[in-house]
């Protein structure tokens, strides 16, 4: 499993996805900007916002807004929004608080995400389920990918595996925020991940 290109099966599965629709679980529109350049065009792409890991309902609401205007300005999705829940976070991330940033607190907090969006994807009628998540180099994307595919048995839908940081897309989305000055924070969300970036 560790050798597998999951950029390389995602590009095959979205090659014959003319027709199709796709709920992208998005944490940020910084981290959607390439990922929705990469998959909009191809597959009909609704951006899925939640996460009720972020540390505070105005960080939560900054990156919402952010989401919104970049989705305004390029047209390339549509927006499923979440109210914020952070007892969802804290009730998953109970006992990990004191995990090391990337460990088991974390792993928890992709299943989260990722579940919420298999089932709504599912309850929706979307034909697959993916995340933005994999764009980042400090996220461990066979990990992220191995969940999807978990919870593509256990809820019945088609997952998408991706690894967007591949062909330079981190760097793409770096140039993506600066175009469209967006708002790039430098924590990925919780309290642990802020305090860990101090």
């Amino acid at each position: 499993m560790n050798s597998v290109n999951y950029d390389r099966v995602m590009q095959e599965i979205l090659a014959g996805a003319a027709g199709k629709k796709l709920l992208l679980h998005s944490c940020c529109a910084p981290c959607s900007s390439y990922c929705l350049e990469e998959v909009a065009p191809k597959i009909k792409t609704t951006v899925f916002y939640y996460n009720p890991n972020l540390d505070s309902e105005e960080e939560y609401l900054r990156r919402k807004g952010e989401q919104i205007r970049f989705l305004q300005e390029t047209g390339l999705a549509d927006l499923l929004d979440c109210d914020y829940c952070p007892e969802e976070f804290f009730e998953a991330a109970r006992g990990y608080e004191g995990e090391k940033e990337g460990g088991a607190r974390c792993t928890r907090c992709f299943e989260l995400r990722l579940s919420r969006t298999a089932k709504e994807a599912k309850a929706r009628g979307y034909d697959y389920f993916a995340t933005t998540l994999t764009l980042s180099p400090l996220k461990d994307a066979r990990r992220i990918n191995e969940i999807g595919f978990r919870l593509q048995e256990e809820v019945g839908i088609a997952y998408l595996p991706t690894d967007f940081k591949k062909r330079g897309g981190y760097l793409r989305s770096v140039q993506l925020s600066k175009e469209h000055d967006l708002y790039r924070q430098n924590y990925c969300g919780c309290i642990y991940s802020k305090n860990a970036s101090r």
